[in-house]
């Protein structure tokens, strides 16, 4: 496993996919040759077949990962081993397209409030201030943050992409007084890791999650299940329910069509509430008045 391993990572890499792609796509062939006990070459079509039915069956998998790791595995067979790998034969499951949950802003303070440390909370702010995904946050370097044009620079976005975010003054103050804080001022990462934050690396993506989590328990909200992507997706609705155009929201959480920020259309109670129904344009008797007339 370990030549193929090789030999897939190189044809991931040299067709610039991301860290978390590579992992994930590795993780998923290995998984699968796991599952039979053989090594991926010696596996084929039915084997994919069985696996994919067990995913669902047996460890209910979503649609959506099942539809990753299918990715995974055409990806060796067609680009790693150049198989054929018939999509009748490997039919990528029906996805399914929930609405996101979405805190009130009056609930996002709370949560903000609610931190359990102040690193923490520095980091929820910057999660809802930015939109910017766990993974984008904790790789922020200091050089990412532009007081002079007030704007974050995220580099490596999901698909490789950069863009800029606004910065607020709020989030800069904070931004501030948490440096002022910091033993050892960084001179790379803005979140560095290890427990005083000294360390040569960034924070890892656990550690927006953690805060998130911590958070939501203590203030009451643990049955919401919040995570980090929860306070993107409240970002891009209040800006939504703010007067911001569905195109300004897409620039700003990178979202490659725009198609993906329509989302927002039905998560926005604004842009609800305002939308009569046509039921309302109907002149229907009220319940009885027939009774009576007849």
């Amino acid at each position: 496993m370990t030549h193929l391993r090789q030999l897939m990572i190189e044809e991931l890499q040299r067709r610039n996919f991301a860290e978390t792609t590579i992992r994930s796509y590795v993780h998923g062939v290995e998984h699968f040759s796991r599952y039979f006990h053989r090594r991926p070459d010696q596996l084929g079509p039915e084997h994919i077949r069985q696996y994919q039915a067990m995913l669902f069956s047996k460890l209910k998998f979503s649609p959506n990962t099942v539809v990753q790791r299918l990715g995974a595995l055409r990806f060796f067979y067609i680009k790693v081993l150049k198989k054929n790998c018939s999509v009748a034969e490997t039919p990528y499951p029906r996805k399914v397209i929930r609405l996101p949950q979405v805190l009130s802003p009056d609930e996002v303070a709370r949560l903000i409030d609610a931190a359990e440390l102040p690193f923490y909370r520095i980091l929820l702010m910057t999660l809802y201030g930015t939109g910017a995904r766990r993974a984008e946050v904790a790789h922020l370097k200091v050089g990412d943050i532009d007081s002079r044009r007030m704007v974050v620079h995220i580099h490596g976005g999901k698909g490789n992409r950069d863009r800029d975010v606004m910065l607020s003054e709020r989030l800069l103050d904070a931004l501030r007084g948490y440096w002022r804080g910091l033993r050892r001022k960084p001179t790379e990462w803005l979140f560095p890791g290890n427990r005083w934050h000294t360390g040569s690396r960034p924070i890892t993506t656990k550690v927006p999650w953690m805060a998130c989590q911590h958070a939501a328990e203590r203030a009451g909200l643990a049955h919401r299940h919040i995570h980090p992507h929860t306070l993107r997706h409240c970002f891009a609705t209040h800006l939504l329910e703010a007067g911001a155009d569905l195109r300004t929201i897409q620039i700003l959480l990178g979202h490659r069509d725009l198609e993906e920020t329509t989302i927002y259309l039905h998560l926005s109670s604004k842009h609800l509430s305002v939308t009569a129904s046509p039921l309302d344009a109907l002149t229907i008797r009220e319940q009885g008045e027939r009774a009576k007339h007849e």
